[in-house]
């Protein structure tokens, strides 16, 4: 789509419903082999939090469109000696033609690019995890055969995975449930905006009780705990948070056919057992795939390739 050439990916709210639409079937085209675009462009990794999905689905997808990767480790580069972040921006912009950065704060990310024109890509930071939203809906609408009228729950922390599913799901006009403890729910501006987004077509809720949450819903979905830079807090939470564990007993009051998501890395035995996520209604590994599928149709978009 012309439209997206050149445009930062920051947000699910970058997004128009038509172009989130887009995104997916033209990586459910790439996927099965029925669009080939090609870009010979470079594509730069600035990752200052550690990752395997979103490293490397990233560097396989722009290969596979005929580009390069440069993996820009921070530690390795004059970041780590407290280089100002607009001017590494600023040079950077002229040797890539697209960036990805993974980091802390989402305000680094719009400082980046408002000082550089190539797109910049948000691959995860504390407020939203965008590209990972695009995977599931993805793998959602491959397990169902359409998104819209989809009830997915979310189990556990409030985090940037709980933000941009509240996005993603109003956008595509499915049911989003968020269950969380007191005190964990997540960024009100993301629960508003999806409420906003959903106002007569769907259902956003944010809820304490996992049990009524996961009630006939199709789509199971959890994520760890603590997230990366929380992991002193981790420990204390598990008694609060153990109610909204994956576990057989929840997933028996969802819908028969439910499906079973995790963003992964998983704590096994924490926010999801062994027999959930190596069960029959499991999908993560086909979710974890699918980062490649949509993150290739992200770069192939916003370089002008399709």
């Amino acid at each position: 789509m012309e439209a997206l050439k050149g445009r930062d990916f920051l947000s699910l709210a970058d997004l128009s419903v038509g172009e989130l639409d887009f995104l997916l079937q033209l990586a459910k085209q790439m996927k099965a082999g029925r669009a080939n675009p090609h870009c010979n462009k470079v594509l730069g990794l600035l990752f200052y939090k550690a990752s395997t999905r979103t490293r490397v689905s990233f560097t396989v997808a722009m290969y596979q469109l005929g580009g390069q990767v440069i993996d820009l480790n921070p530690s390795v580069t004059q970041v780590s000696r407290g280089e100002p972040l607009v001017d590494t921006a600023r040079v950077l912009d002229r040797y890539l033609d697209v960036i990805a950065i993974r980091t802390f704060a989402q305000e680094d990310l719009q400082t980046f690019a408002g000082c550089a024109k190539i797109p910049v890509i948000n691959a995860l930071s504390d407020r939203a995890h965008p590209c990972q939203t695009l995977a599931d809906l993805l793998t959602v609408q491959e397990c169902f055969g359409r998104l819209e009228g989809v009830t997915l729950t979310y189990l556990g922390d409030g985090n940037n995975v709980a933000n941009s599913l509240l996005l993603g799901c109003a956008m595509a006009g499915m049911n989003v449930r968020v269950a969380t403890p007191e005190g964990y729910e997540p960024d009100a501006y993301f629960v508003e905006k999806a409420r906003e987004i959903a106002k007569g077509k769907s259902e956003v809720t944010v809820t304490g009780d996992p049990v009524a949450a996961v009630k006939g819903a199709q789509v199971l979905y959890t994520d760890v705990w603590a997230s990366m830079g929380q992991e002193e807090e981790a420990r204390n939470r598990i008694p609060l948070f153990q109610p909204y564990q994956l576990n057989e007993q929840l997933l028996s009051c969802a819908d028969a056919d439910a499906i079973v998501l995790h963003c992964l890395p998983a704590h096994r035995g924490e926010e999801i057992t062994d027999e959930v996520m190596e069960g029959s209604h499991s999908r993560v590994w086909d979710q974890a795939e699918n980062r490649m599928h949509v993150q290739k149709a992200l770069l192939a978009s916003l370089l002008g390739a399709v």
